[in-house]
């Protein structure tokens, strides 16, 4: 039986948070007329007109499509988050922009390779590359990607932009998206490359239970073990969690820790907290600035994305199958 707090958010007021928790947290089937309404409702909710605001800019697509967080790479992995419904034609100027930057001559310049290994930001890649998969836009450009990906992954299995030369050690940062992207592109496309590629990527987090270091067992970072939405190109449990799970890696016994730690967050309610966050909702003219909030930062309320993912992520490691309402 699902937690009541699905059925919460279900009739949340915000029709993205709905469609939401429909998509993800509800096993037993839907009528279609109340799926497609529930559908027609989150492309046309405030939250997504917000987003696709900057399609009408009257000048053309404004900023770099990497300005965090307002700019078109971001709007892009932001409505692939939240489900939003792929084919949408619309968003190809989006797509485009984001490419034209990626293949560009002076991003190439930023992809060196130092002392045998590439340094790379890989998850610029990685999120155009998942972002796209998932709002159905990719093209063959997409296949450069992942093969891209592929071509700079690094002998332990990740990737990292540390230009040190003595630097061999994959990040968490640039490693988590990459290894979504190449999951997914692996389920769509059937290469069998690109699930090796994964398979190689998770074991720089599952060989560190994902939060700790090999060598002492401590903690890696106090932040890590905080929950946020979105993460960005951030880390936390929930995240790493989440990809581990749409990898179809969630029953790995060395997540299960992790799993302890994101179980005990829950509320009496169900629901779960985030404290901090990446982003702010003022000065849009700077980095750092998202158009739209994403649900309360507090000790006291919920915040109903965090609370989306959590859900998600312990069903699909059968941690909440016997849940029986008090």
């Amino acid at each position: 039986m699902a937690h009541p707090i699905v059925s919460q958010l279900m009739q949340s007021e915000d029709p993205v948070i709905g469609w939401m928790a429909l998509n993800r947290l509800v096993d037993t089937p839907i009528r279609l007329v109340e799926y497609n309404q529930a559908r027609q409702a989150m492309v046309e909710s405030p939250r997504v007109r917000i987003l696709l605001a900057i399609l009408d800019a009257p000048d053309g697509l404004p900023n770099h499509p990497y300005f965090k967080w307002s700019g078109g790479h971001w709007i892009l992995a932001m409505l692939a988050e939240t489900g939003y419904p792929p084919g949408d034609q619309r968003l190809i100027p989006l797509r485009d922009q984001q490419l034209d930057w990626l293949f560009s001559k002076n991003h190439a310049k930023n992809i060196r390779m130092i002392n045998g290994r590439v340094r790379r930001c890989a998850s610029q890649e990685g999120n155009a590359l998942w972002s796209q998969l998932e709002l159905g836009l990719a093209d063959e450009r997409s296949d450069q990607l992942a093969e891209r990906l592929m071509e700079w992954q690094w002998d332990d299995g990740g990737w990292n932009c540390d230009r040190n030369p003595d630097a061999r050690i994959s990040s968490f940062m640039e490693s988590l998206i990459p290894m979504r992207a190449l999951a997914l592109y692996a389920k769509k496309t059937g290469s069998l490359d690109a699930r090796k590629a994964v398979e190689r990527a998770a074991e720089i987090f599952l060989s560190r239970r994902m939060f700790r270091r090999k060598k002492d067992g401590t903690v890696m970072d106090q932040s890590f073990l905080s929950l946020h939405f979105p993460c960005y190109w951030h880390y936390d449990i929930l995240f790493g969690l989440k990809v581990m799970a749409e990898a179809d890696l969630i029953q790995d016994p060395r997540c299960q820790e992790a799993l302890e730690i994101l179980e005990s967050y829950m509320s009496p309610s169900g629901g779960f907290r985030t404290e901090s966050r990446y982003y702010r909702t003022t000065r849009p003219q700077l980095s750092g600035y998202s158009p739209v909030d994403w649900g309360p930062t507090s000790k006291r309320l919920i915040n109903p994305f965090v609370t989306i993912d959590a859900h998600w992520v312990l069903r699909r490691a059968k941690r909440l199958v016997n849940f029986q309402p008090i």
